[in-house]
């Protein structure tokens, strides 16, 4: 039986399977989730290149042998067009006190990544050249081994060439119930 709506209200319309985008959406959002900083170095953009930078929560490790983690990428945007060109990418772990910075890469039509990362301290990793977040709780270095188109998103699987812990202090950025938190 399909869910019923005042008339005003635009038809909720459930999956084949029965679930509605606004059901997933829901349940979803229960599920806790560390917050991350993906970077690429895009060489082909202008003479310079540019930094790209992007939030994600949807970010597992997947393996130990070898060492393979995943990052789900929504197709057709811009780290997804660049991570199927540029294969090293890096990974910062955000703090709980990095919030303005998960924030800063999440906002949809932005500016210039280059503006964004005007402020933010960061090295570049030597490894794949990407910037990594000074402060992150971890930093990762990744090569694109496997990419899976899953619905609308890819899964990129990659193996970890560097990890390191460049700062110990505070508890992870977390997402949970559509907002950043911070574990108490």
């Amino acid at each position: 039986m399909l869910p019923t709506t005042p008339a005003s209200a635009p038809a909720v319309i459930p999956h084949p399977e029965g679930v509605t985008n606004e059901d997933f959406r829901a349940a979803m959002s229960r599920l806790a989730a560390g917050v991350v900083l993906v970077t690429a170095y895009d060489a082909d953009d202008g003479p310079r290149g540019e930094d790209v930078g992007m939030t994600a929560t949807a970010f597992v490790s997947v393996s130990l042998e070898p060492p393979l983690v995943m990052v789900s990428l929504r197709d057709g945007s811009r780290m997804d067009d660049l991570l199927a060109e540029q294969p090293m990418w890096g990974v910062s772990v955000l703090s709980e006190s990095q919030r303005h910075i998960a924030g800063r890469f999440a906002m949809k039509g932005r500016i210039s990544d280059r503006l964004l990362f005007e402020d933010i301290p960061y090295v570049r990793g030597e490894v794949s050249g990407a910037l990594l977040v000074g402060g992150a709780l971890a930093t990762l270095e990744c090569r694109t081994e496997q990419r899976v188109v899953a619905g609308d998103h890819t899964l990129v699987i990659a193996r970890v060439l560097e990890a390191n812990l460049p700062s110990g202090d505070g508890g992870p950025l977390t997402y949970f119930r559509g907002r950043y938190r911070q574990l108490n």
